[in-house]
């Protein structure tokens, strides 16, 4: 195999893992709390090959799936490519068929004309599987102990087209909803809408036509309602067609935000407006008083993507970070516009709650966030905690050094944020990470315990927690 090329996102600890391990009884600074019994998955790029050419997207590496097992104050690692169409045929020809590029890019003919699936953006849990997701293609099932990969999953054969990388669980119900877009094919306006039961099977299953096709990586639901944004990172055929950027920031698109009662259909949407602005990631949302409330984290604009008209942003906007804001919709007048409210000022993204209150008014949330010099890529170097109550927030910092992945909270028992927070800690100096359990109520106070992984985990992008019981109260 000819060596990775010295590119940002496959350099430091953005380089691919090379190997598949097991690794027993890690050993533990602290002591892991004896309430604490589950599995942490995580996933992120990991590509088994160089690229094709001088170019890669950190968002088309191999998917690869890390999973801390914890129980009775003992940890153990196990880490597994996900075996999917293009890595089995990727490994069988010994290189890259596949671009890692958007657009600009041939991949090898014995590609040609095939979809790419990384499978390398979530890894959710819900009805006994495990779904590896990249938000282009059909979920990738995997076993949750062994992280075997069982193939592509289209729900018994009820929905086979794209689905988001972040769907929603509801606590009380088991409900997964999600959505997929570009559903009617490449380019196209349309998006899915999927309703799949606590046993995984799919009970409502719709489309409906976006404002316009833009790559929509995220929504969030509440009790009531289900809220689409559509921002502007447009995907336009004709741009692709004359030989330009596939996903491109076009802020005269503006911002458009559905909301539909979730007791409603697809004609129930009700679009709101506003300028141009991006949020990969919601906090969390919540249905209050006849006003929809969604707390997320905005970029003036979309970053890792071009000007529509193919130029790159200059440095100074293109790596402008996200911030928490607050945006309300009120149902019940019949203005399109919405309220706005920058609720803090730091550098965060990756957000997260205590999953158990997806959609109902929430407290907490916790997110990565930047403190000291932001260096190449994204990583962050900071934990952060808000108290969206009381308008508090407690960071907690690994050293200098020292970078975390995004927070995901354990619980433990009844109340919001009663548990732990979970985070992955790249050590730069002996290139090897960490797990480290923080209090979810007291981050400030530092580790609870720190499990020692024999390698590195690079940088990637999300994860949950998979607990034998979860109460809410």
């Amino acid at each position: 195999m000819k060596p990775f090329p010295a590119l940002p996102y496959l350099s430091g600890n953005f380089a691919p893992l090379l190997v598949e391990c097991d690794a027993n009884d890690l050993v533990i600074e602290g002591e892991m709390p004896r309430d604490l019994s589950g599995a942490l998955f995580r996933t992120g790029p990991n590509p088994q090959f160089p690229p094709l050419g001088n170019s890669h997207h950190w968002f088309l590496g191999d998917g690869m799936v890390h999973a801390l097992f914890i129980d009775n104050g003992r940890v153990s690692y196990r880490n597994r490519w996900v075996r999917t169409h293009q890595f089995n045929e990727e490994r069988a020809a010994g290189r890259r068929l596949y671009s890692s590029a958007f657009g600009g890019e041939a991949p090898d003919p014995s590609a040609a004309g095939k979809p790419r699936n990384v499978a390398n953006t979530n890894i959710v849990p819900h009805a006994g599987k495990l779904f590896a997701i990249d938000e282009g293609s059909s979920p990738v099932a995997m076993d949750p102990r062994s992280l075997d990969t069982q193939g592509s999953w289209t729900f018994e054969g009820k929905y086979q087209g794209p689905m988001t990388a972040h769907p929603k669980i509801d606590a009380e119900t088991g409900e997964m909803f999600f959505f997929g877009y570009m559903a009617a094919g490449p380019g196209s306006p349309d998006i899915s809408f999927v309703v799949v039961d606590k046993h995984g099977k799919v009970t409502r299953s719709e489309m409906f036509k976006a404002p316009y096709a833009s790559m929509v990586h995220d929504f969030a639901i509440t009790d009531q309602h289900i809220i689409f944004p559509i921002y502007p990172a447009t995907i336009d055929v004709q741009r692709i067609m004359k030989g330009g950027p596939v996903i491109a920031w076009d802020p005269d698109a503006g911002t458009h935000i559905g909301i539909m009662p979730r007791n409603g259909t697809m004609a129930d949407i009700r679009w709101f407006k506003g300028p141009a602005a991006y949020a990969y990631h919601p906090l969390n949302a919540y249905s209050e008083g006849g006003k929809v409330v969604l707390d997320h984290m905005v970029y003036p604009r979309v970053p890792l993507f071009p000007n529509a008209d193919g130029s790159r942003a200059p440095a100074d906007i293109a790596d402008q970070p996200a911030r928490l804001e607050r945006w309300t919709f009120d149902l019940s007048n019949n203005s399109d516009s919405y309220k706005r409210e920058v609720l803090d000022d730091l550098a965060t993204e990756f957000p997260r709650i205590d999953d158990r209150w997806t959609g109902l008014k929430h407290r907490h949330g916790y997110a990565g966030a930047i403190t000291g010099a932001k260096l190449p890529g994204s990583p962050f170097d900071t934990i952060a905690h808000y108290d969206l109550k009381t308008g508090a927030r407690e960071i907690w910092k690994p050293g200098a050094g020292n970078f975390v992945m995004e927070p995901v909270v354990a619980p433990r028992g009844p109340g919001e944020a009663n548990g732990y927070v979970l985070t992955l800690v790249y050590r730069s100096e002996t290139n090897l990470s960490d797990l480290v359990v923080l209090d979810a109520k007291n981050i400030a106070a530092g580790p609870v315990a720190t499990a020692k992984l024999p390698v590195r985990v690079p940088f990637g992008f999300h994860g949950n927690w998979l607990a034998a019981a979860q109460d809410r109260a």
